[in-house]
Protein backbone atom coordinates (compact mmCIF):
# COMPACT_ATOMS: atom_id res chain seq x y z
CA UNK A 1 0.00 0.00 0.00
CA UNK A 2 1.23 3.27 -0.91
CA UNK A 3 1.61 6.59 1.32
CA UNK A 4 -1.62 7.78 -0.20
CA UNK A 5 -3.26 4.64 -0.31
CA UNK A 6 -2.52 4.94 3.30
CA UNK A 7 -3.97 8.63 3.54
CA UNK A 8 -7.22 7.45 1.49
CA UNK A 9 -7.95 4.45 4.34
CA UNK A 10 -6.97 7.28 7.14
CA UNK A 11 -9.91 9.43 5.54
CA UNK A 12 -12.41 6.54 5.22
CA UNK A 13 -11.55 6.17 8.89
CA UNK A 14 -13.20 9.71 9.78
CA UNK A 15 -16.86 9.84 11.58
CA UNK A 16 -18.85 12.36 9.19
CA UNK A 17 -20.97 14.40 11.36
CA UNK A 18 -23.26 16.48 8.92
CA UNK A 19 -22.55 16.56 4.62
CA UNK A 20 -23.94 20.57 4.23
CA UNK A 21 -23.46 22.11 0.59
CA UNK A 22 -24.11 25.90 0.51
CA UNK A 23 -24.03 27.93 -3.15
CA UNK A 24 -25.16 30.03 -5.14
CA UNK A 25 -26.40 30.15 -8.61
CA UNK A 26 -24.97 31.98 -11.65
CA UNK A 27 -25.68 35.07 -11.59
CA UNK A 28 -27.65 36.22 -15.10
CA UNK A 29 -27.95 40.01 -15.61
CA UNK A 30 -26.81 41.21 -12.16
CA UNK A 31 -30.28 41.59 -11.49
CA UNK A 32 -31.05 39.04 -8.79
CA UNK A 33 -29.92 35.66 -7.34
CA UNK A 34 -31.36 32.06 -6.80
CA UNK A 35 -32.40 31.56 -3.16
CA UNK A 36 -29.95 29.11 -1.05
CA UNK A 37 -30.28 25.04 -0.94
CA UNK A 38 -29.17 22.81 2.00
CA UNK A 39 -28.47 19.66 2.41
CA UNK A 40 -28.51 17.50 5.89
CA UNK A 41 -27.12 13.94 6.28
CA UNK A 42 -27.40 11.43 9.00
CA UNK A 43 -23.81 11.34 10.80
CA UNK A 44 -22.17 7.71 9.12
CA UNK A 45 -18.92 5.93 9.90
CA UNK A 46 -17.29 4.89 7.21
CA UNK A 47 -14.96 2.01 7.35
CA UNK A 48 -12.62 0.19 5.24
CA UNK A 49 -13.03 -3.10 5.59
CA UNK A 50 -17.24 -4.00 6.34
CA UNK A 51 -16.37 -7.75 6.51
CA UNK A 52 -14.31 -7.37 9.38
CA UNK A 53 -16.24 -4.60 11.32
CA UNK A 54 -18.24 -7.12 13.52
CA UNK A 55 -15.10 -8.57 15.16
CA UNK A 56 -13.49 -7.48 17.89
CA UNK A 57 -9.83 -7.35 18.87
CA UNK A 58 -9.33 -10.96 20.09
CA UNK A 59 -11.28 -12.11 17.04
CA UNK A 60 -8.93 -10.01 14.92
CA UNK A 61 -5.33 -10.78 16.45
CA UNK A 62 -6.65 -14.97 16.25
CA UNK A 63 -7.51 -14.48 12.85
CA UNK A 64 -4.27 -12.70 12.17
CA UNK A 65 -2.37 -15.28 13.78
CA UNK A 66 -4.65 -18.22 12.41
CA UNK A 67 -3.49 -17.06 8.86
CA UNK A 68 0.32 -15.89 9.55
CA UNK A 69 1.01 -19.57 10.12
CA UNK A 70 -1.39 -20.54 7.59
CA UNK A 71 1.70 -18.16 5.16
CA UNK A 72 -1.52 -16.56 3.93
CA UNK A 73 0.01 -12.90 4.36
CA UNK A 74 -2.49 -10.91 2.84
CA UNK A 75 -4.70 -11.84 5.61
CA UNK A 76 -2.83 -11.46 8.16
CA UNK A 77 -1.71 -7.95 7.24
CA UNK A 78 -5.18 -7.46 6.91
CA UNK A 79 -6.79 -8.84 10.13
CA UNK A 80 -3.74 -7.01 12.23
CA UNK A 81 -4.09 -4.08 10.30
CA UNK A 82 -7.80 -3.91 11.26
CA UNK A 83 -6.97 -4.25 15.06
CA UNK A 84 -4.29 -1.45 14.58
CA UNK A 85 -6.28 1.05 12.95
CA UNK A 86 -9.76 0.19 14.95
CA UNK A 87 -8.77 -0.80 18.51
CA UNK A 88 -6.22 1.72 19.92
CA UNK A 89 -6.74 0.78 23.17
CA UNK A 90 -6.44 -3.10 22.28
CA UNK A 91 -3.91 -4.87 24.44
CA UNK A 92 -2.57 -7.11 21.62
CA UNK A 93 -1.71 -3.58 19.24
CA UNK A 94 1.52 -3.56 19.96
CA UNK A 95 1.88 -7.18 18.82
CA UNK A 96 -0.50 -6.36 15.79
CA UNK A 97 1.67 -3.55 14.90
CA UNK A 98 4.71 -5.66 14.94
CA UNK A 99 2.60 -8.49 13.17
CA UNK A 100 1.05 -6.47 10.28
CA UNK A 101 4.90 -5.34 9.05
CA UNK A 102 5.97 -8.44 8.88
CA UNK A 103 3.10 -9.70 7.01
CA UNK A 104 3.70 -6.77 4.56
CA UNK A 105 7.54 -7.68 4.86
CA UNK A 106 6.64 -10.94 3.27
CA UNK A 107 5.17 -9.96 0.71
CA UNK A 108 7.32 -7.32 -0.53
CA UNK A 109 4.91 -4.23 0.71
CA UNK A 110 7.72 -2.56 1.81
CA UNK A 111 6.13 0.96 1.97
CA UNK A 112 3.59 -0.68 4.32
CA UNK A 113 6.30 -2.51 6.40
CA UNK A 114 7.53 0.85 6.92
CA UNK A 115 4.67 2.34 7.88
CA UNK A 116 3.99 -0.29 11.01
CA UNK A 117 7.46 -0.73 11.93
CA UNK A 118 8.16 2.93 12.52
CA UNK A 119 5.14 3.09 14.80
CA UNK A 120 6.90 0.95 17.21
CA UNK A 121 10.85 1.83 16.71
CA UNK A 122 13.38 3.50 19.12
CA UNK A 123 16.54 3.23 17.61
CA UNK A 124 18.04 5.34 20.37
CA UNK A 125 16.14 4.21 23.76
CA UNK A 126 14.54 1.13 22.52
CA UNK A 127 14.42 -2.61 24.00
CA UNK A 128 12.99 -5.96 22.96
CA UNK A 129 9.87 -5.23 20.10
CA UNK A 130 10.94 -1.35 19.73
CA UNK A 131 14.53 -2.33 19.28
CA UNK A 132 13.40 -5.03 16.65
CA UNK A 133 11.59 -2.50 15.13
CA UNK A 134 14.21 -0.13 14.31
CA UNK A 135 16.21 -3.26 12.55
CA UNK A 136 12.92 -4.12 10.71
CA UNK A 137 12.35 -0.41 9.67
CA UNK A 138 16.31 -0.33 8.86
CA UNK A 139 15.64 -3.44 6.33
CA UNK A 140 12.85 -1.40 4.64
CA UNK A 141 14.65 1.16 3.79
CA UNK A 142 17.40 -0.78 2.12
CA UNK A 143 14.88 -2.41 -0.07
CA UNK A 144 13.14 0.93 -0.91
CA UNK A 145 17.16 2.15 -1.81
CA UNK A 146 16.95 4.84 1.08
CA UNK A 147 20.21 3.47 1.99
CA UNK A 148 21.04 6.74 3.88
CA UNK A 149 18.55 6.45 5.56
CA UNK A 150 19.34 2.80 6.86
CA UNK A 151 22.98 4.21 7.69
CA UNK A 152 21.88 6.89 9.95
CA UNK A 153 19.32 4.75 11.78
CA UNK A 154 21.82 1.71 11.90
CA UNK A 155 24.68 4.35 12.99
CA UNK A 156 22.47 5.27 16.27
CA UNK A 157 22.20 1.76 17.12
CA UNK A 158 25.81 0.98 17.14
CA UNK A 159 26.83 3.61 18.90
CA UNK A 160 24.98 2.57 21.67
CA UNK A 161 26.59 0.77 24.62
CA UNK A 162 23.23 -0.78 26.48
CA UNK A 163 22.89 -3.13 23.84
CA UNK A 164 24.40 -6.63 23.80
CA UNK A 165 27.50 -6.92 21.73
CA UNK A 166 25.56 -8.98 19.25
CA UNK A 167 23.09 -5.98 18.34
CA UNK A 168 25.73 -3.95 18.16
CA UNK A 169 27.82 -5.81 15.62
CA UNK A 170 24.60 -6.57 13.66
CA UNK A 171 23.89 -2.69 13.49
CA UNK A 172 27.40 -2.06 12.17
CA UNK A 173 27.57 -5.02 9.74
CA UNK A 174 24.37 -3.80 7.86
CA UNK A 175 25.28 -0.29 8.15
CA UNK A 176 28.42 -1.08 6.19
CA UNK A 177 25.92 -2.73 3.32
CA UNK A 178 24.33 0.10 3.45
CA UNK A 179 27.41 1.84 2.99
CA UNK A 180 28.29 -0.21 0.12
CA UNK A 181 25.30 0.10 -2.01
CA UNK A 182 24.61 3.65 -1.53
CA UNK A 183 28.12 3.38 -3.80
CA UNK A 184 30.46 4.57 -0.27
CA UNK A 185 32.71 1.17 -0.63
CA UNK A 186 35.84 2.98 1.59
CA UNK A 187 33.33 3.97 4.06
CA UNK A 188 31.70 0.35 4.08
CA UNK A 189 35.07 -1.12 4.36
CA UNK A 190 36.02 0.73 7.40
CA UNK A 191 32.49 -0.01 9.49
CA UNK A 192 32.49 -3.60 8.07
CA UNK A 193 36.29 -3.59 9.23
CA UNK A 194 35.41 -1.86 12.66
CA UNK A 195 32.63 -5.17 13.35
CA UNK A 196 35.17 -7.52 12.32
CA UNK A 197 37.50 -5.86 14.54
CA UNK A 198 34.91 -5.60 17.63
CA UNK A 199 34.54 -9.23 17.05
CA UNK A 200 37.89 -10.67 16.88
CA UNK A 201 38.56 -8.84 20.44
CA UNK A 202 35.90 -10.74 22.30
CA UNK A 203 36.95 -13.65 24.58
CA UNK A 204 34.27 -15.52 24.28
CA UNK A 205 32.90 -15.71 20.09
CA UNK A 206 29.82 -17.52 21.17
CA UNK A 207 28.09 -14.21 22.50
CA UNK A 208 27.77 -13.17 19.05
CA UNK A 209 25.71 -14.86 15.98
CA UNK A 210 27.98 -16.46 13.62
CA UNK A 211 25.96 -15.16 10.94
CA UNK A 212 27.21 -11.22 11.17
CA UNK A 213 31.05 -11.68 11.19
CA UNK A 214 30.67 -14.35 8.25
CA UNK A 215 28.34 -11.59 6.40
CA UNK A 216 30.77 -8.89 7.12
CA UNK A 217 34.14 -10.88 5.89
CA UNK A 218 31.69 -11.80 2.81
CA UNK A 219 30.87 -8.21 2.06
CA UNK A 220 34.72 -6.85 2.75
CA UNK A 221 35.00 -9.74 0.03
CA UNK A 222 32.36 -7.87 -2.07
CA UNK A 223 34.01 -4.47 -1.74
CA UNK A 224 37.58 -5.93 -3.90
CA UNK A 225 35.46 -8.25 -6.40
CA UNK A 226 34.10 -4.24 -7.30
CA UNK A 227 37.65 -3.01 -7.31
CA UNK A 228 38.53 -5.93 -9.25
CA UNK A 229 35.73 -5.61 -11.59
CA UNK A 230 36.59 -1.91 -12.19
CA UNK A 231 40.10 -2.97 -13.65
CA UNK A 232 40.02 -3.44 -17.64
CA UNK A 233 41.95 -5.16 -19.74
CA UNK A 234 43.34 -3.76 -22.52
CA UNK A 235 45.36 -5.30 -25.32
CA UNK A 236 45.35 -2.44 -27.50
CA UNK A 237 47.77 -0.53 -24.32
CA UNK A 238 50.43 -3.18 -25.43
CA UNK A 239 52.25 -5.72 -24.06
CA UNK A 240 54.06 -3.78 -20.98
CA UNK A 241 50.59 -2.19 -19.59
CA UNK A 242 48.46 -6.18 -20.25
CA UNK A 243 50.88 -7.84 -18.28
CA UNK A 244 50.32 -4.59 -15.31
CA UNK A 245 46.71 -4.85 -15.37
CA UNK A 246 46.38 -8.40 -15.40
CA UNK A 247 49.11 -8.53 -12.41
CA UNK A 248 46.74 -6.17 -10.11
CA UNK A 249 43.74 -7.85 -11.22
CA UNK A 250 45.23 -11.16 -9.75
CA UNK A 251 46.25 -9.24 -6.75
CA UNK A 252 42.85 -8.19 -5.96
CA UNK A 253 41.07 -11.50 -6.64
CA UNK A 254 43.66 -12.84 -4.19
CA UNK A 255 42.22 -10.35 -2.03
CA UNK A 256 38.78 -10.71 -2.57
CA UNK A 257 38.98 -14.86 -2.34
CA UNK A 258 40.76 -14.21 1.38
CA UNK A 259 38.05 -12.70 2.87
CA UNK A 260 35.51 -14.62 1.05
CA UNK A 261 37.91 -17.62 3.13
CA UNK A 262 37.20 -15.74 6.42
CA UNK A 263 33.88 -16.32 5.57
CA UNK A 264 33.35 -19.64 5.19
CA UNK A 265 36.06 -20.34 8.14
CA UNK A 266 33.72 -18.43 10.69
CA UNK A 267 31.91 -21.12 9.95
CA UNK A 268 27.80 -19.97 9.05
CA UNK A 269 26.16 -22.34 6.09
CA UNK A 270 24.22 -19.70 4.43
CA UNK A 271 27.49 -17.51 4.03
CA UNK A 272 30.11 -20.08 3.59
CA UNK A 273 28.40 -21.43 0.68
CA UNK A 274 27.85 -17.77 -0.90
CA UNK A 275 31.50 -17.01 -0.25
CA UNK A 276 32.83 -20.35 -2.10
CA UNK A 277 30.12 -19.56 -5.14
CA UNK A 278 31.73 -16.11 -5.24
CA UNK A 279 35.27 -17.39 -5.35
CA UNK A 280 34.76 -20.12 -8.42
CA UNK A 281 32.51 -17.39 -10.03
CA UNK A 282 36.13 -15.00 -9.82
CA UNK A 283 38.16 -18.00 -11.35
CA UNK A 284 35.51 -18.34 -14.40
CA UNK A 285 35.25 -14.60 -14.97
CA UNK A 286 38.99 -13.90 -14.91
CA UNK A 287 39.41 -16.84 -17.32
CA UNK A 288 36.82 -15.12 -19.49
CA UNK A 289 38.77 -11.86 -19.47
CA UNK A 290 41.53 -14.02 -20.43
CA UNK A 291 40.56 -15.96 -23.23
CA UNK A 292 38.57 -13.68 -24.65
CA UNK A 293 41.42 -10.87 -24.75
CA UNK A 294 43.15 -10.57 -28.15
CA UNK A 295 47.30 -10.57 -28.58
CA UNK A 296 48.32 -7.33 -28.22
CA UNK A 297 48.96 -5.40 -31.28
CA UNK A 298 52.58 -5.32 -31.36
CA UNK A 299 53.38 -8.76 -31.13
CA UNK A 300 54.29 -10.89 -34.77
CA UNK A 301 52.16 -13.66 -35.98
CA UNK A 302 54.73 -16.03 -34.04
CA UNK A 303 54.54 -14.13 -30.83
CA UNK A 304 50.97 -14.38 -30.64
CA UNK A 305 51.23 -17.85 -30.99
CA UNK A 306 53.82 -18.53 -28.39
CA UNK A 307 51.09 -15.39 -26.15
CA UNK A 308 48.11 -17.79 -26.79
CA UNK A 309 49.91 -21.09 -25.86
CA UNK A 310 51.37 -19.60 -22.39
CA UNK A 311 47.13 -17.98 -22.14
CA UNK A 312 46.11 -21.57 -22.54
CA UNK A 313 47.99 -22.91 -19.79
CA UNK A 314 46.83 -20.29 -17.07
CA UNK A 315 43.36 -20.67 -18.53
CA UNK A 316 43.62 -23.97 -17.85
CA UNK A 317 44.60 -23.71 -14.05
CA UNK A 318 42.09 -21.09 -13.30
CA UNK A 319 39.36 -23.73 -14.51
CA UNK A 320 40.87 -25.99 -12.60
CA UNK A 321 40.98 -24.13 -9.36
CA UNK A 322 37.44 -23.12 -10.07
CA UNK A 323 36.73 -27.02 -10.41
CA UNK A 324 37.74 -27.70 -7.30
CA UNK A 325 36.57 -24.86 -5.25
CA UNK A 326 32.95 -24.98 -6.60
CA UNK A 327 33.29 -28.84 -5.56
CA UNK A 328 34.34 -28.16 -2.42
CA UNK A 329 31.46 -25.75 -1.87
CA UNK A 330 29.07 -28.25 -2.67
CA UNK A 331 30.50 -30.72 -0.13
CA UNK A 332 30.20 -28.56 2.24
CA UNK A 333 26.49 -27.22 1.43
CA UNK A 334 25.32 -31.14 1.29
CA UNK A 335 26.91 -31.55 4.52
CA UNK A 336 25.43 -28.93 6.20
CA UNK A 337 22.34 -29.55 4.40
CA UNK A 338 22.58 -25.57 3.39
CA UNK A 339 19.65 -24.72 0.22
CA UNK A 340 19.54 -21.42 -1.25
CA UNK A 341 19.90 -19.52 -4.50
CA UNK A 342 24.36 -19.57 -4.18
CA UNK A 343 23.86 -23.76 -4.10
CA UNK A 344 21.73 -24.05 -7.44
CA UNK A 345 23.91 -21.58 -9.01
CA UNK A 346 27.16 -23.40 -7.72
CA UNK A 347 25.71 -26.75 -9.50
CA UNK A 348 25.65 -24.33 -12.39
CA UNK A 349 28.46 -23.06 -13.05
CA UNK A 350 30.23 -26.10 -11.96
CA UNK A 351 28.77 -27.85 -14.89
CA UNK A 352 29.65 -25.22 -17.26
CA UNK A 353 32.86 -24.89 -16.22
CA UNK A 354 33.53 -28.28 -16.84
CA UNK A 355 32.46 -28.14 -20.20
CA UNK A 356 34.60 -25.44 -20.94
CA UNK A 357 37.96 -27.59 -19.41
CA UNK A 358 36.91 -30.54 -21.12
CA UNK A 359 36.52 -28.37 -24.81
CA UNK A 360 39.59 -26.60 -24.20
CA UNK A 361 41.31 -30.11 -23.85
CA UNK A 362 39.90 -31.11 -27.16
CA UNK A 363 40.96 -27.79 -29.05
CA UNK A 364 44.38 -28.49 -27.76
CA UNK A 365 46.29 -29.41 -31.02
CA UNK A 366 48.00 -33.08 -31.24
CA UNK A 367 51.27 -33.15 -31.18
CA UNK A 368 52.72 -34.60 -34.40
CA UNK A 369 54.71 -37.85 -33.30
CA UNK A 370 58.65 -37.72 -33.91
CA UNK A 371 60.39 -38.40 -37.20
CA UNK A 372 63.12 -40.30 -37.58
CA UNK A 373 65.04 -41.29 -41.01
CA UNK A 374 66.07 -45.11 -39.37
CA UNK A 375 64.21 -48.32 -40.67
CA UNK A 376 61.51 -50.00 -38.21
CA UNK A 377 62.80 -53.49 -37.61
CA UNK A 378 61.56 -56.03 -39.11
Amino acid sequence: MSVSRWWWVAALGLVVSGCRTTGSAARGDGQGTSPKQELEFDAVTVTADLELDKLNDEELFAGGTSAFAASDFKQAARYFGRLVDFHPASRHRRAALYNAGLAHQRLKEWEEAQHRFSELSDPARGQGDALDAAFRVAETQYHLERYDEAVALLGVISARQDVTVNRRIEAQVQQGICQLEAGRPDEAEATLRKALSTYDALTDKEEVDDYFPSQAHFFVGEIYRLHYDNVKLDPVKGADKLAEDLNYKAELLLSAQGHYLRSIRVGNGYWATAAGSQIGALYENLYEHMVNSPAPSELDAREAEVYRQELRKKIRVLLTKSINIYERTLETAERIGSQSAFVDRTRESLAKVKALLLADAEAEPTPAPPTSGAEPHS
